[in-house]
């Protein structure tokens, strides 16, 4: 019988063995870590922000404010130092060449990536000019070991669009809200603080990570549901996102920016449609997935 000593010799042999198979048996990559609760944004360049926007459809009505939102966007990602490439009414074959040549690209010198599409959409797929395409097919190419030279850094996917038909009615609430002193404490208390980074030599390791990891993708809507989208104005989740990222985008951290943009579009929009009771005073709630791993801020360069 081997005693607890022994039993313990074995267990760390053991995952010697599997941790040596698990680094044989596949690409080993190499990350430079410079904090491990942020991710590092130190790099020559923010990244490239791809901007798809979709306004006339050969099976599909026009969507009229698609233009005022891609406008929006495009300002705000450049004010926030990103490479932005539009591209506006693509096929889906067209659309495909984007996305396989943005990930043949050499992003060793970029913080991130961003992809933002603004098309019509349904349950789980998305329009191009010409015909359907899964939604997953965005990100396909990042993912993994598709691009190394995004590995370890954030790929951050935004999508408005409708995600089926389905209406949010709202829930009557009432709020009572105890007003808090306005001083300067406060303010600060409301936003994380930003990475303090040394300067130096980086930290190199080999380590494995999850094949998804890293990524993030926040939808304008929840499954099922209709994302509204004013004719003149743009839509409310592209509305939202430029404010917050024009007025916060340098100093809060993405997920807080995320979170504000997702309580605007809940709280300050409804939609004013009153000959059609079915369409009148409905609301929009935004959904994110995240597979990040640690914080993304845009800190100026």
């Amino acid at each position: 019988m081997m005693d607890s000593h022994d039993d313990d010799a074995v267990r760390q042999r053991l995952q010697a063995s599997n941790d040596s198979q698990i680094f044989a048996s596949a690409t080993i990559h190499e990350v430079q870590l410079v904090d491990d609760a942020h991710y590092d944004m130190r790099h020559e360049r923010r990244g490239v922000a791809v901007i798809f926007n979709h306004r006339h459809f050969l099976h599909a009505s026009e969507r009229k404010g698609t233009d005022e939102d891609c406008a929006n966007i495009e300002q705000v990602l450049s004010n926030l130092q990103f490479d932005v490439r539009v591209y506006k009414d693509l096929t889906k074959k067209k659309l495909k060449e984007v996305l396989d040549a943005l990930s043949e690209e050499d992003h060793k010198n970029n913080d991130c990536l961003m992809v933002v599409i603004m098309t019509h959409g349904d349950d789980d797929v998305l329009y191009a000019h010409d015909t359907t395409f899964n939604v997953d097919r965005l990100w396909e190419n990042f993912v993994g070991s598709a691009c190394p030279s995004l590995l370890g850094k954030p790929k951050l996917f935004f999508i408005q669009a409708c995600r089926g038909s389905n209406l949010d009615e709202g829930v009557q609430v009432q709020q009572f809200i105890q007003q808090a002193d306005r001083g300067a404490s406060t303010s600060a208390a409301r936003e994380l603080p930003q990475p303090i980074i040394h300067p130096g030599r980086s930290k190199s390791i080999q380590h494995a990570i999850p094949s998804m990891a890293d990524l993030l993708v926040m939808y304008s809507t929840y499954k099922g549901h209709f994302s509204w989208r004013n004719p003149s104005r743009g839509s409310w989740f592209v509305q939202a996102l430029c404010s917050e990222l024009r007025t916060h985008g340098n100093n809060r951290e993405l997920l807080q920016l995320l979170t504000a943009i997702s309580r605007t579009v809940a709280y300050n929009f409804q939609s004013h449609v009153p000959n059609n009771d079915n369409m009148n005073q409905r609301k929009q709630m935004p959904c994110i997935v995240s597979m990040l791993t640690k914080l993304v801020y845009f800190p100026k360069k």
